[in-house]
């Protein structure tokens, strides 16, 4: 009987490997040594599909770039501009908040990867359609890419120990409560992301209103 044949290698395969290494042990454990023994194959067979390791990296980036709903930005959408950048916002940092360790690589910005850009031409084209003067639009975007990476960076609640003698009253007097943060992570971070989208959004609602003068929002995408 004859062997089963492997698996051809792929961009796709390697892509999957990678971000599956980054995910358990971060971006110092993808070489191309580590990822050609995870896909049962000899290290040069990688560069037939990516020159070096910043490419692989970059490409797991897209891939998680590509998971990010943009539907809301389509013409079809009723929703208008604050609902759409907010439920993009959402879906934008649920994809990073499931693949932390490959942040840092996405903070660096588009550069050419082909989802990362789509994301950014969604958001700028549907700021623009929405009455934002260009320049305003470029800065929007450049303000959502901070507050959501930033936010994916790291936890707030998991920068304090749970020990509760480590902030001692008579040096912290406003942090007795600090030590039990680390055990309310996800409420903490979720509740500040949520806290300060909100804040974002309604500030740009008000400059809006300045700089459109019409004081209407209107929706994000009309069908132009």
């Amino acid at each position: 009987m004859a062997r089963p044949r492997k698996p051809l290698l792929s961009r796709d395969r390697i892509v999957e490997a990678a971000s599956a290494l980054v995910d358990a042990e971060g971006l110092d454990s993808v070489s191309t040594r580590r990822l050609a023994a995870e896909l049962g194959v000899s290290g040069p067979s990688l560069y037939n599909h990516f020159r070096n390791k910043d490419e692989i990296l970059d490409a797991v980036a897209d891939a998680v770039s590509a998971q990010v709903d943009l539907s809301m930005f389509e013409a079809s959408d009723p929703r208008d501009w604050p609902a759409a950048l907010h439920d993009w916002a959402v879906s934008y940092r649920a994809a990073l908040a499931a693949h932390p360790h490959i942040v840092p690589v996405l903070a660096q910005g588009p550069g050419r990867r082909p989802a990362g850009l789509r994301v950014a031409d969604a958001v700028f084209g549907a700021m623009v359609r929405a009455g934002w003067p260009p320049a305003q639009a470029t800065y929007i975007g450049a303000l959502m890419r901070y507050f959501i990476t930033g936010s994916a960076l790291g936890s707030f609640a998991r920068g304090f120990v749970d020990d509760e003698t480590a902030y001692d009253p008579a040096d912290y007097p406003h942090l007795g409560q600090a030590h039990l943060l680390a055990d309310r992570r996800q409420q903490v971070d979720e509740g500040a992301f949520g806290t300060g989208l909100r804040a974002l959004l309604d500030g740009l609602v008000l400059q809006y209103e300045q700089t459109v003068g019409d004081g209407t929002v209107r929706p994000a995408p009309n069908g132009a």
